[in-house]
Parts: C-alpha cells; sequence; structure tokens
C-alpha cells in the first residue's frame, strides 16, 4: 500500500481517538488542543454525565456503540468476515455507574490498539477504502456527537 496514504489515513484515526499531535501544528478535523479526541472528550466526562439522556441516548451508550463498531472491525481485518453484529444492543446502556463507566471506556481503548496493530498489517487498498476507512468516519461522526451532547450536558 503506498505509505502515503497510509500515513495520512493512520494520521486521521489517531486524531479521532486521541486527538492532534502534540505540540499541535494543525489538524484535520478536531479542535487543535489537547485531548480533543475520543479519548479525551470522554475523559472530562462521569458517570452522571454519561448517563443523562440527550434526545434518547447517552454518551455512555454512545461509547460502547464506538467500541462495539471497533470490535466488528477488529473482527473484518483479523478474520476477513464480519462477527454476527446486533448493532441494537450497542445502543442498550442509558445508566452506568463510574466502575462501568470506566471499563466502557477501558474496552473500547483495547479495541482501538488492535485496531492500530491490524491497520499496520494491511496491504490492501481494497481493505483500506472498504473497512478501515468507514470506519474512520463512523468514529470521527460519533466524536462529533459526543462533543454536541457535552454542550448540552454542560449547559445544565
Amino acid at each position: 500500500m503506498d505509505e502515503t496514504l497510509r500515513n495520512s489515513v493512520k494520521a486521521m484515526i489517531k486524531e479521532t481517538f486521541e486527538g492532534p499531535p502534540m505540540p499541535v501544528k494543525g489538524s484535520w478535523f478536531t479542535n487543535p488542543e489537547p485531548n480533543s479526541g475520543i479519548f479525551g472528550v470522554l475523559e472530562e466526562s462521569n458517570c452522571d454525565e454519561a448517563s443523562l439522556s440527550i434526545h434518547g441516548t447517552t454518551l455512555a451508550a454512545h461509547t460502547d456503540h464506538i467500541r462495539y463498531h471497533m470490535w466488528g472491525t477488529n473482527g473484518i481485518l483479523n478474520t476477513g468476515k464480519q462477527p454476527k453484529m446486533e448493532w441494537e444492543k450497542s445502543w442498550e446502556i442509558h445508566a452506568v455507574d463510574e466502575r462501568q463507566w470506566a471499563q466502557i471506556q477501558k474496552e473500547l481503548h483495547n479495541e482501538y490498539q488492535v485496531f492500530l496493530q491490524s491497520f499496520d498489517a494491511i496491504e490492501e487498498h481494497e481493505v483500506l477504502a472498504n473497512v478501515v476507512i468507514p470506519s474512520l468516519t463512523h468514529s470521527a461522526y460519533h466524536l462529533g456527537a459526543i462533543r454536541q451532547m457535552l454542550k448540552i450536558i454542560k449547559e445544565k
């Protein structure tokens, strides 16, 4: 695979989850500040905030949905087949305590690490185009949704 393409896609994946590289020299689409990726944004919230319903969903549900999606993507990258997915179950979390909230975030970190390792092994453009880039855009969408939800939560 072309190294320029690989490096660009990996930089966007990392920005989505980790925020822009430090020191910030700019960003692709997140705020150009520390902790503006999924992990940093979630670290700023507690279990009570993660359990608040905003338009019928919670930060906890969004976070677990991202984790579930990453798990499915990892399945495709590691076996060549999509595992059986039950998408509605990824939205079932409505309230969490501190332990549960920490566990959801930890599991998301774990799936992300597996994803990065799998990404480094990709050799085909087709896998990048059909699996990785859609996963990147899905995660970036949820980053935006989470940031908007946090604006509403912080205003309360």
